[in-house]
C-alpha cells in the first residue's frame, strides 16, 4: 500500500498527504504541489503537547528548500510514520519523497 492510501493518514477524516508545500529558504517559489522534492529533513513541533499528532517534513525542490506539515488524528501512527520516515531519511536524500509502501493498517 502507497503511504497516500493508508486509511490512518488522515487528519479530521480528510488526507494529510501530500502536505501543503510552503517555500522556507531558497530559491524562487516554485509553488509545489504533490509528492515532490527530496526528504532533507524531519521535525517535531517544539509548541506540541503530548500526544504528538504532527510533524514536519523539508523538502528540497528545484533548488528551494520547502516544509510540510502532517497532521494525524491517531498519535500512535503519528509517531509510526516519523520513526518511519526518519529511518528512511538517510535513504531518501537522493530520491523522491514517496518511493516506498507501509503495511495495511489492523
Amino acid at each position: 500500500m502507497q503511504l497516500r492510501d493508508h486509511p490512518l493518514m488522515s487528519y479530521r477524516r480528510l488526507s494529510n498527504w501530500p502536505p501543503v508545500w510552503t517555500r522556507i529558504r531558497g530559491g524562487e517559489n516554485q509553488h509545489p504541489s504533490g509528492e515532490v522534492g527530496i526528504l532533507r529533513e524531519i521535525l517535531w513541533s517544539v509548541i506540541q503537547l503530548r500526544p504528538r499528532e504532527r510533524f514536519f517534513l523539508v523538502v528540497e525542490y528545484e533548488g528551494t528548500v520547502y516544509m510540510g506539515c502532517l497532521l494525524f488524528d491517531d498519535a500512535a501512527f503519528c509517531l509510526e510514520m516519523q520513526q518511519l520516515l526518519r529511518s528512511l531519511e538517510f535513504f531518501q536524500r537522493n530520491a523522491s519523497v514517496i518511493t516506498f509502501s507501509v503495511p495495511n493498517a489492523a
